[in-house]
């Protein structure tokens, strides 16, 4: 029998939507990054972000956003915004009581991406 998928284990589209909305809330309160999301439609952001972070994990949404070479390129994104919005990821992870292997896992797919989001 083979293990849940990220996505079931983090409990579906609905939660990962809550987890969304958690992970806004700090990014637009963080004093590192807010002003990053200052003119941003937070409705789309949280809609383009569930998408992704449900898409990632093995759920069946599909991803409707740019990719992330994309997305970030041009926005000099450094070491420090990028830390913040992984510590709002995990603090949103932590809120919402996913437990550590899957926090870990959700790590590990954040610093994947680094490459594609910081210093571009």
């Amino acid at each position: 029998m083979s293990e849940a998928s990220l996505y079931e284990r983090l409990g579906g589209g609905d939660k990962i939507r809550q987890i969304v909305a958690d992970i806004w809330a700090n990014h637009i309160s963080n004093p590192i990054i807010k002003n990053r999301y200052a003119n941003s439609d937070g409705e789309h952001v949280q809609q383009v972000v569930w998408e992704f972070f449900c898409a990632g994990t093995g759920g069946p949404q599909e991803y409707t956003g740019s990719d992330m070479l994309t997305a970030h390129t041009g926005m000099n994104i450094n070491d420090a915004e990028f830390n913040a919005v992984t510590d709002d990821v995990l603090s949103a992870l932590d809120k919402n009581n996913v437990g550590q292997k899957e926090r870990d896992e959700v790590l590990c797919i954040l610093y994947s991406m680094k490459g594609e989001v910081a210093h571009v």
